[in-house]
C-alpha cells in the first residue's frame, strides 16, 4: 500500500497544485493528448482543495468566469481527465478529487472525513487481491469497483 496522508491544517497548498499541474503536463506531453486551458483550469479547480469538488460547482465557477460554461464542457473537461487518471470519481458524492499518481495504474479506496469533507486516496494491493478472490470464487466479473470509508481526519478529530 502507500502512505495516507490528510494535510495538516494551514499547509502549503500551492504546492500541491504546482505538482500536480506538472505531473499532468507531462503525462499528457508523454501520451500526446493536448492538455487544453479549461481541461487545465478544471484540473486546477479540482487541486484547490482536498475535499472533492461536484461538476455542478466547477461549473458555477467557470459560468462566473465565462458566462458560456455548458454542462458538456465540464463534462468533457472531466471525461479527459479522468481518461488520464488525473482525478478519480468518489462515487458516493458524485464528486472528483485530483490523483497525484496518474502514471501508475492503480484501483483505489478513499477514506472520506465527515467533518471537514477532505479526501485521502489510498491503494492496497492487498484489498485487490481480497476482492479478485472473493469474486473468482463466487464465480463474479469484476467490471468496475469503488471503496469509499467515511470516518473523521486528524484535524477533526482534534477539535
Amino acid at each position: 500500500g502507500f502512505k495516507v496522508m490528510f494535510q495538516k491544517n494551514g499547509h502549503n497548498h500551492g504546492r500541491c497544485i504546482k505538482s500536480a499541474m506538472k505531473i499532468a503536463t507531462d503525462l499528457c506531453a508523454e501520451r500526446g493528448v493536448r492538455l487544453t486551458a479549461l481541461r487545465s483550469h478544471v484540473l486546477e479547480l479540482i487541486w484547490q482543495s482536498h475535499q472533492p469538488v461536484g461538476a455542478y460547482e466547477l461549473l458555477d465557477i467557470l459560468k462566473s468566469e465565462r458566462r458560456n460554461a455548458q454542462p458538456p464542457t465540464i463534462y468533457r473537461a472531466l471525461n479527459f481527465l479522468l481518461n488520464l487518471g488525473l482525478i478519480h470519481r468518489i462515487e458516493s458524492l458524485n464528486a472528483y478529487v485530483g490523483c497525484d499518481t496518474p502514471h501508475t495504474n492503480h484501483n483505489t479506496q478513499f477514506l472520506i472525513c465527515s467533518g471537514c469533507g477532505a479526501a485521502a486516496e489510498i491503494s492496497d494491493v492487498r484489498l485487490d487481491k481480497a476482492i479478485n478472490a472473493l469474486a473468482k470464487d463466487a464465480k463474479f466479473s469484476v467490471n468496475h469497483r469503488s471503496i469509499e470509508v467515511e470516518g473523521q481526519c486528524p484535524n477533526c478529530q482534534v477539535s
